[in-house]
């Protein structure tokens, strides 16, 4: 069997981290739904900037929309995809109750630290979406989790972003479940709003790494050498692990079983970035690594496919949970700080999704500037 759709037999859902109008013109989302299991699409400023910025499958609508300002453009062809990913998703919602068959869309980056503004885009966002499958994405920044309390208790799908801290997934559960109890307590229907709590992963590693080269780099004693570079390529996982047993912990608790027994959906953890950066380590690990029941991956298409190749599913998210503590506990020991990383790797993000908007926003205007100067002829 496809090693993609084994993994569904683990309790894990796979979902594409992707989005463009060529995966849907030329029905490679059915097809990856069909043959692959694939039951979700996300999709985020850069992923957007990457699909639209090329011009081949967009430029024609631009053009069409050259007297609108470039952002509504970008906001009306981002609606169109996550809507149409949405249709093609949704016997798979059906099929699954709701539990899957979502398409996510992220309000602006510019909006981070606003909760107030994140509130209107996102309710404005979901309307316009009108699909009971999508999802509004929202970052996990002390607005956003504000934002996200509100946004669960009306009934609004949430996709929580960025989330690299365990401390701040801890915050986005209590909010999430705050917003579940003010629904309940107005009389609102709990088992038809979803979330996903988006772990990043692979970015930890990145940076995790690059901060124990630089102190072996500056020297330290032969044992903790030792130790550090055992560290290497452990701790996004190890990170990981912890928030799951996070998980665990919520889902056994009087407080969720209150809700999940007035029909209340799981928050699932969801692993993102889970692309591997370093070549030095398995294309796929981030995958292999973090299978487990009530989970997401989403996955980019080149590592999707490295799966499909040669991917070994097997229950792998508890394995060595002691293995794991141990592991952060000797990263604070040795002086790698992973609530700094974990800090500053939210503030990259940010930063790196505004500027894939502001530069989207910039291609789609400079199209629509080079129609208005070209010559028109009868």
């Amino acid at each position: 069997m496809n090693p993609l759709r084994k993994l569904h037999g683990h309790g894990q859902s796979v979902w594409l981290d992707y989005i463009g109008r060529e995966l849907l013109d030329s029905l490679e989302l059915r097809r990856l739904i069909e043959e692959d299991g694939v039951t979700g699409v996300t999709s985020n400023p850069a992923i957007f900037e990457k699909s639209i910025s090329d011009g081949r499958h967009y430029a024609a609508d631009i053009v069409k929309s050259r007297d609108i300002p470039a952002p509504a453009v970008y906001e009306h062809l981002a609606l169109e995809d996550i809507r149409r990913a949405a249709a093609e998703l949704h016997p798979v919602y059906t099929a699954t109750q709701g539990r899957d068959g979502y398409a996510s869309l992220e309000v602006s980056p510019h909006l981070a630290h606003d909760t107030e503004r994140t509130l209107g885009e996102a309710r404005r966002l979901w309307a316009a979406l009108d699909q009971p499958n999508a999802m509004i994405k929202v970052p996990a920044t002390p607005a956003g989790v504000a934002a996200i309390e509100t946004l669960i208790a009306e009934g609004i799908n949430v996709n929580v972003t960025l989330l690299f801290a365990v401390d701040a997934y801890r915050r986005v559960t209590d909010a999430w479940l705050r917003g579940l109890e003010r629904r309940l307590a107005a009389g609102g229907e709990l088992s038809q709003v979803a979330s996903v709590a988006s772990f990043f992963i692979s970015r930890i590693d990145t940076a995790a790494d690059a901060e124990i080269d630089r102190r072996l780099a500056a020297g330290v004693p032969h044992r903790d050498a030792r130790a550090l570079s055992a560290l290497r390529g452990t701790l996004a996982i190890a990170n990981a692990r912890q928030a799951y047993l996070h998980y665990m912990e919520t889902v056994t608790q009087p407080r969720w079983r209150r809700l999940a027994s007035a029909g209340a959906q799981p928050q699932r953890l969801l692993w993102a970035s889970t692309g591997v950066k370093d070549p030095a380590y398995r294309d796929v690990r981030y995958i292999e690594e973090l299978i487990g029941a009530e989970t997401v991956n989403t996955v980019p298409p080149a590592t999707l496919d490295a799966f499909r190749k040669h991917g070994v599913p097997r229950d792998s998210l508890l394995e060595d949970l002691d293995g794991a503590l141990d592991r952060l506990s000797a990263a604070a020991r040795l002086g790698v700080d992973l609530a700094a990383i974990t800090d500053t790797l939210l503030a990259d993000g940010l930063r790196q999704f505004r500027d894939a908007h502001d530069r989207l926003i910039d291609a789609i205007a400079l199209t629509q500037q080079a129609h208005h100067r070209a010559p028109q002829h009868a």
